[in-house]
């Protein structure tokens, strides 16, 4: 089969990584890939936005499958495209991903179909927002209701603090137009656990379970990112909570949105909080989430590209997904001043060394090869180093050897992922 991987980032190289182990495939493209992707797949230069042209390649290569990573090509409609023009793609089409697109669409949605979530209001401008002030005491949520890349959550903890929330959504633009509404809601205390699912219209194969950490500093401090690092499984889920979560979120949402004339194909992502109420959804992504599936396709057992394909066809050809037993860790390497303005340029260097620790595998996100040949910092989050182990304790050992032996001065990464699931497990009577 010949394959095209819409993306660059750490995600879209551990799906190529991935489908290249599949007998199935033929030839990979990916676009744009970036210098990790380059060498197990071929580059395309087309960025992820540039809906018509990814569909001319796709048509004039004959591509058999593509496979979409980020979720602005699904929101913009590339997989609706590619349709038209008959091109098989793992995805969901435009509507169907405004379940991310919009957090008012996708809170409402849910409030319509009885999903567990946060109270919550919808703010259309800022004296709508202002009205909201202490509705649900404090600290209190205001997100960005469109895209903005894992960072348009802001948690106000007084009435100071609201405002300038406010002034930074409403007036001073900080998101642009996703920030033209707004979804203001109670801030919910407990576990938070990522539940993903792969859906093919009528089912859903739930992927094994991780755990994502989103703050930029150690303990849960500082600004929210796209994601500094993930284990799996989650160590805080329940076998019965699982089947609940899949039950009353996966299988509600899909059958809401089918009801709803929309569909839902692709990768279906709960991010949930484990309250002690249940489970409650604090968003839905419409692909895989970025660290986790770089976490989760290294204890795949299944062939991807054969799930992937016979989903897109509208059908899987399997009824559950084997995973190892084993558990995975993924450390995010982030540039300095991420998730603001990264410093980007520095020079990157021993990856192959720190890449050749057993069980352990780098996957490249914002990384770019200078003029000189040289391999250094191109974005915010530049490398998921992941790693393997029989167990949480030892997988974290692992990827931390490997990030410590990169040799990136100025390199920013977490040091206590998975360290408040360690210590429940081995404390007295636990």
């Amino acid at each position: 089969m010949r394959v095209l991987v819409v993306g660059g980032g750490g995600r879209e190289h551990a799906l190529c990584w991935k489908l290249r182990q599949s007998p199935l495939l033929t030839e990979l493209y990916c676009a744009p890939g970036n210098p990790g992707i380059a060498q197990v797949a071929d580059l395309v230069p087309i960025s992820a936005e540039e809906v018509q042209r990814l569909a001319d390649f796709a048509t004039e290569m004959k591509i058999d499958l593509t496979v979409v990573g980020p979720e602005l090509p699904l929101t913009l409609g590339l997989v609706d495209e590619l349709a038209k023009r008959g091109v098989k793609a793992f995805g969901p089409s435009m509507r169907a991903a405004e379940l991310e697109g919009s957090k008012a669409f996708s809170k409402e949605f849910m409030e319509r179909h009885g999903i567990p979530t946060a109270p919550f209001v919808v703010a259309h401008d800022a004296a709508e927002a202002r009205a909201a002030k202490g509705r649900f005491g404090w600290p209190v949520v205001l997100k960005a209701d469109g895209l903005a890349a894992g960072k348009g959550v802001i948690i106000a903890r007084d009435e100071a603090e609201y405002d300038g929330a406010v002034r930074e959504l409403f007036e001073e633009r900080r998101f642009g137009s996703a920030g033209d509404r707004a979804v203001i809601e109670a801030v919910l205390e407990g576990e938070e656990v990522s539940f993903m699912a792969l859906c093919d219209g009528e089912h859903a194969l739930p992927l094994a379970t991780a755990k994502d950490y989103k703050r930029i500093g150690d303990g849960d401090t500082g600004p929210n990112t796209g994601g500094m690092g993930c284990h799996s499984p989650a160590g805080v889920l329940a076998a019965e909570t699982g089947a609940e979560i899949l039950e009353r979120v996966v299988h509600t949402t899909m059958a809401g949105m089918a009801a709803e004339g929309r569909p839902f194909a692709g990768v279906l992502y709960a991010g949930l909080i484990l309250t002690p109420h249940g489970p409650r959804v604090l968003e839905f992504n419409v692909r895989f989430g970025d660290p986790e599936c770089q976490a989760l396709l290294l204890r795949l057992e299944d062939d991807l590209l054969s799930v992937l394909a016979s989903g897109a066809r509208g059908s899987f050809d399997v009824r559950r997904l084997s995973f190892r037993k084993e558990v995975s860790a993924c450390i995010v390497l982030a540039s300095p001043g991420y998730p603001g303005k990264p410093v980007t340029g520095e020079p990157i260097r021993d990856l192959d060394r720190a890449g050749s620790l057993p069980g352990v595998e780098i996957f490249h996100a914002g990384t770019l090869t200078s003029e000189d040949g040289e391999l250094v910092s191109a974005g915010g989050r530049v490398l998921s180093v992941c790693a393997i182990a029989p167990d949480l304790a030892g997988a974290l050992r692992k990827a931390y050897t490997a990030a410590e032996a990169v040799d990136w001065p100025g390199k920013v990464y977490r040091r206590d992922i998975g360290r408040r699931i360690l210590e429940k497990t081995q404390a007295p009577g636990s």
